[in-house]
């Protein structure tokens, strides 16, 4: 009974510690573009999970809000925010007060969906298409300069929605998002077309009050995929989908 009370004091001491060491790390607080299954309400995501860490490597926690994807650049660039998750590379000229975490934090794979899965996803065939896309998604917005008939939307929802009422042919967005938005609500009939129109390497953006973060967060995220967390992560939240969506 002599070791009891000890034990559990330095039990609690512990976790007290912990606790205060985790009060004591600054918060950056990022705009969020991604959904399931990169990232989730419940902060399970591949993308929660391999952003989380990083940043808690980097001595810092991670707070993410959710804004429209435009809106969420332009906070981010005015230092109202403190950066932007999961964006494309050459950001710069445009935002110019915000600094590219140069290792890549995932690879997006940019497609088209539509009810004809016969409908060749070719982007000199699929601009003569009534088409949609997010507004604020920078590679689409190049992709569609000058076609006849583009709708933009706010957010993945509304895009579908406009697929789904014959507004558009052709909804552009991500291979992995699109799958999972069309598994959780139940939509039938609609396919991502291939082949996939671009693929990118996607990267976190920080304002450059923050850019001595920028190393290390850099530094933690090839540590991670070198320890193997990152393709372990991979397979079991992303992956997965595509298994799942095939039975």
């Amino acid at each position: 009974m002599k070791l009891t009370f000890p034990l559990a004091l330095a039990g609690t001491l512990m976790l007290l510690a912990g606790s205060i060491c985790r009060a004591e790390m600054p918060v950056l607080t990022l705009n969020d573009p991604n959904e399931p299954p990169y990232t989730t309400t419940d902060q399970k995501g591949f993308v929660n999970a391999v952003a989380f860490e990083a940043f808690r490597r980097a001595g810092v926690q991670l707070r993410l809000v959710k804004l429209p994807a435009e809106r969420g650049l332009i906070n981010a660039n005015a230092g109202i925010e403190d950066g932007d998750l999961a964006r494309i590379a050459g950001l710069h000229a445009m935002y110019p007060n915000l600094i590219r975490v140069p290792e890549k934090l995932i690879d997006w794979e940019f497609v088209a969906f539509g009810k004809n899965p016969t409908l060749l996803s070719k982007l000199d065939v699929l601009r003569t298409q009534p088409i949609g896309h997010i507004r604020g998604w920078k590679i689409y917005e190049n992709m569609l300069a000058g076609a006849p008939a583009v709708v933009s939307s706010d957010d993945s929802a509304q895009l579908f929605r406009q697929l789904q009422l014959d507004r558009i042919d052709v909804a552009l967005y991500e291979r992995w998002l699109g799958m999972s938005l069309l598994r959780k609500q139940g939509i039938k009939g609609i396919y991502p077309l291939e082949p996939a129109i671009a693929k990118r390497e996607m990267y976190i953006y920080l304002h450059k009050r923050h850019a001595a973060l920028v190393p290390k967060i850099a530094e933690a995220l090839r540590a991670i995929k070198a320890e193997g967390l990152y393709d372990k992560l991979y397979k079991e939240k992303v992956l997965s989908l595509a298994v799942t969506s095939a039975k």
